[in-house]
């Protein structure tokens, strides 16, 4: 982590978000961290949900490293979010703070299922600390997210890791991208991809990007194309509860929390 100044390096991973997200009320993202200005549903949200008082620590990032510090400004927060002026409401209480980008960037693919499951692991992803969120079309896909439905269920998956995001106080926003079968995922990120399949090889960084498929499983032509598979666990898992142990793993290995095996 650096002051402001030049774009984001990266960086050695930390097991601890900086000491002023913590302390933080809430965090919001904006388009300039050094100028905040507020769109009208942070501001309700800040000043009519959280409600806010004049002083309160706000952190405010851009979801591309750059964040900083500020407060919300005498007699904000009695205007209410109806009153208040989106550029006037915090004002700046730090320098702006760049977070470099932990490497190598993670990227979990997953099948959606039914309901809101797919919220539910984007969500969980996007606060373990996963770069890129793809949802993924594969041979046995139950849920097929298509033309207008693929479009609209992506954009609420990218509302859903923003504001997990500001939740767990992270400066990089993940990227969430259009619904891919196998073969475009491994275009997008320029990494070859692993599948998540049971009896697979102990996960690792070498393979940081991986797939994990619908509850029917991989056919046959999706593992010989995409091999090797990477291995969970012992146990066999629901396709949400795998996306996110695949983030889990993944996650652990990049800040040092578990070793790789021999």
């Amino acid at each position: 982590m650096t002051s402001s100044g030049g774009p984001p390096d990266a960086t050695a991973p930390t097991l601890a978000p900086d000491p002023v997200l913590v302390a933080a009320a809430a965090m919001v993202f904006v388009d300039d961290p050094s100028a905040p200005v507020l769109d009208r549903g942070d501001l309700r949200h800040l000043l009519d949900v959280l409600r806010l008082r004049d002083g309160e620590l706000v952190a405010v990032s851009d979801g591309a490293g750059r964040w900083a510090p500020c407060r919300v400004a005498a007699g904000a927060g009695a205007q209410g979010g109806r009153g208040a002026d989106p550029a006037g409401v915090l004002v700046a209480d730090g320098p702006v703070v760049v977070t470099g980008r932990s490497t190598p960037q993670l990227t979990v693919a997953f099948a959606p299922t039914k309901g809101d499951r797919p919220e539910w692991v984007t969500q969980k992803l996007t606060e373990l600390g996963v770069d890129r969120i793809v949802p993924l079309r594969t041979s046995r896909s139950v849920v097929r997210w298509e033309g207008d439905r693929a479009a609209k269920a992506t954009e609420r998956l990218r509302r859903v890791a923003r504001e997990a995001a500001a939740q767990c106080r992270r400066p990089w926003l993940p990227e969430v991208t259009d619904v891919c079968r196998l073969d475009e995922v491994e275009g997008r990120t320029g990494t070859p991809l692993a599948l998540a399949d049971a009896g697979g090889a102990p996960p690792g960084l070498d393979r940081p990007v991986l797939a994990v498929g619908p509850e029917g499983g991989w056919d046959d032509v999706e593992r010989t194309a995409f091999g090797p598979t990477v291995g969970l666990g012992p146990t066999v898992l629901r396709a949400e509860t795998a996306a996110v142990a695949a983030g889990t793993l993944l996650c652990a290995l990049r800040a040092g929390v578990i070793l790789p095996l021999a």
